[in-house]
């Protein structure tokens, strides 16, 4: 904390936004797909802006009191798991499910569609060559 020429004392906490976190979640997850990485970039960002915006709202906020905070968010986020295993295989079984049912129901639909045809064919074809009557 820096003291002003009118001694009135800064409590303000500034963070800056490192570009070393671009850096960081490249090195941490390479081999994942861009999107996830630019999610978790900006996931890294929010907690970087929900941060400082805490720490200036609350005006005197102590250093301890802020690292305790930081260390307090950290231990949720570890602890709590964004995307869980368990629930990305089970949606992609639905998934797959949902696109052989579609698969089944576009198959039938066009055999359907098949006999249809060449019923219609067939009718066509029965009309110009059956006989005509002679007026």
């Amino acid at each position: 904390m820096t003291t002003e020429p009118n001694n009135v004392e800064d409590t303000s906490v500034r963070i800056e936004i490192m570009p070393q976190t671009s850096e960081m979640v490249e090195a941490e997850m390479s081999g994942e797909s861009e999107d996830l990485k630019s999610e978790t970039k900006a996931l890294i960002d929010a907690l970087k802006k929900r941060a400082q915006a805490e720490a200036q709202s609350a005006g005197t906020l102590t250093r301890e009191t802020y690292l305790s905070a930081l260390r307090r968010a950290r231990e949720a986020i570890e602890s709590n798991q964004l995307i869980e295993r368990d629930r990305i295989e089970y949606s992609f079984h639905l998934m797959q499910k949902e696109a052989e049912k579609n698969w089944e129901s576009i198959t039938k639909e066009v055999a359907e569609l098949g006999d249809r045809l060449a019923d219609a064919a067939k009718a066509a074809w029965e009309a110009l060559t059956a006989p005509r009557p002679r007026s």
